[in-house]
């Protein structure tokens, strides 16, 4: 018996042959156009033993019922609109489906299945994830079914909108070409007013005379601070530049070299660069008494941006012929005149004063324009091509990286008079900084990357805490609740 049922089960999947034993009933037509198109080879109206089967076993006037020993099977009745189902699905099969028959197919999909069978796709090309059929006990049910978590989404952090300090700065000098504050890794921020040197310890708050200027008609045009922060160097209007050591408050020496006003300064270890407004740039070996030991004569008129990079290779100058210059480090024991920059690159239609190195990418450069620009672009200084460019809309003063959260922070004059932070390297806006009432005229960072002081034509300095690298410490928290009450006002002088 069970090498007989093996049999019938082969015939059964052949389709080609009649079926023994099985129960025997009068198809219907319906029936024979289904199974007749599921066999190859043959014609629609061709017939085949399942179509033949009578609906009556012999000697008996009753309807087949499975046997119990086995032999029999129960082949259920398929109404007429199952079996149309069946017939459009095979022949229909590679064909496009058509919009205006998709009711009539949702509904045999009801009638056939018990459920829309598009609605129990596991996957899904759009949208959220579907859930299962009501009633549905499959285990897939927990796969398909669940929605995963969103992703966490990166809130902005908080960024007071106000200063947590203001110093005022009586007069300060409403000068875009020059650079009048400084802030130490000590600590001290240096600030130029007028013919007067200050320094104020942002540690204790103490505010120090540092010198005065012999002429009155004189006036201080930059500021410079040592790596170490123990000695400062001053540009004067009168072409000199002093060096004093601030612990002692002992000045130290005077060096004169420039024919005209030194409105910028950076170091580079023992080499102090400065810029006139004669276009020359002179390099000054502190070490010796004869310091001036080069001079670079790449710019046409004043010298109102310079900036060592972080590694020391290379010196950047901006200047009023709206050039930005590149530099290579002062070679030892080199004396005389040079020229050979790295690169000069031209793309501002400004002056460039506004020139920032990037910590993490030493080989980066910023720099900005002045009013007839007003373009923040970032360089390649290896290769000397310029890899982004942002028109602010505001004439740009002053540049600075923050380390904390890799971001660029803008100084703005005329129109917008503001600070802007910027996510580095998108240029997508953080944060704008809004108080000052007159153009911004320069930016200082704190020694612990935290805090930006701007100083303006408003004769006030002030202290934004913008850069927090955990505000979450109950120290941080303390000292910007206190911030946040009450905003303290302090002269300079």
């Amino acid at each position: 018996m069970a090498h007989g049922f093996e049999n019938d089960i082969q015939r059964i999947l052949k389709l080609d042959v009649p079926i023994r034993n099985a129960c025997k009933r009068k198809a219907s037509s319906s029936s024979t156009f289904a199974f007749n198109a599921l066999t190859p080879g043959k014609p629609a109206n061709a017939s085949v033993g399942l179509s033949k089967t009578p609906n009556k076993t012999p000697g008996k006037n009753k309807r087949a019922t499975p046997s119990k020993t086995g032999g029999d099977r129960f082949i259920p009745i398929r109404n007429n609109k199952q079996m149309d189902v069946a017939s459009f699905l095979i022949t229909k099969e590679n064909e496009p489906m058509d919009t205006n028959n998709a009711e009539n197919q949702k509904a045999w999909s009801l009638s056939l299945n018990g459920y829309n069978i598009e609605e129990a796709k596991i996957l899904h090309l759009g949208g959220k994830p579907l859930n299962a059929p009501e009633g549905c006990q499959s285990s897939l049910n927990v796969i398909y079914s669940h929605s995963t978590s969103p992703a966490p989404v990166n809130k902005t952090r908080y960024i007071s909108s106000t200063p947590y300090s203001i110093l005022d700065a009586p007069e300060l000098r409403n000068d875009f070409y020059l650079n009048l504050f400084d802030w130490s890794s000590q600590n001290v921020l240096a600030v130029a007013l007028q013919n007067s040197v200050y320094l104020w310890d942002a540690t204790e708050g103490e505010i120090t005379l540092l010198t005065k200027l012999k002429h009155e008609e004189d006036y201080i045009c930059s500021l410079s601070w040592t790596k170490e922060g123990s000695y400062i160097a001053i540009g004067t209007s009168d072409g000199e530049v002093q060096l004093w050591d601030v612990d002692s408050q002992k000045h130290l020496r005077t060096m004169i070299s420039h024919t005209a006003r030194v409105g910028s300064l950076s170091w580079n270890d023992h080499i102090l660069s400065s810029g006139s407004r004669s276009g020359h740039i002179h390099h000054h070996d502190v070490r010796v008494s004869e310091h001036h030991i080069s001079t670079l004569t790449g710019h046409s008129e004043e010298v109102c941006g310079l900036k060592w990079s972080t590694d020391g290779r290379y010196l950047a100058s901006g200047g009023n012929d709206n050039l930005v210059c590149i530099w290579p480090r002062v070679q030892e024991g080199s004396f005389g005149n040079s020229s050979q920059m790295v690169h000069c690159l031209s793309d501002h239609q400004g002056a460039v004063k506004a020139l920032a190195w990037c910590p993490w990418q030493s080989y980066i450069l910023a720099s900005g324009g002045g009013t007839s620009d007003r373009h923040i672009r970032t360089w390649n200084v290896n290769s000397g091509s310029c890899i982004n460019s942002l028109n602010t809309q505001s004439q740009i003063s002053s540049l600075l990286f923050a380390p904390n959260h890799k971001e660029l922070v803008s100084a703005h004059g005329y129109a917008h008079n503001n600070v802007v932070i910027w996510k580095y390297p998108t240029f997508t806006k953080v944060a704008e900084l809004n108080g000052h009432e007159d153009r911004v005229l320069s930016l200082s960072l704190s020694p612990d990357y935290s805090t930006v002081a701007t100083i303006a034509a408003d004769e006030t300095i002030r202290l934004w805490k913008c850069f927090e690298l955990d505000p979450l410490e109950k120290k941080a928290k303390e000292k910007m609740a206190k911030s946040s009450c009450s905003v303290m006002y302090q002269s300079i002088r």
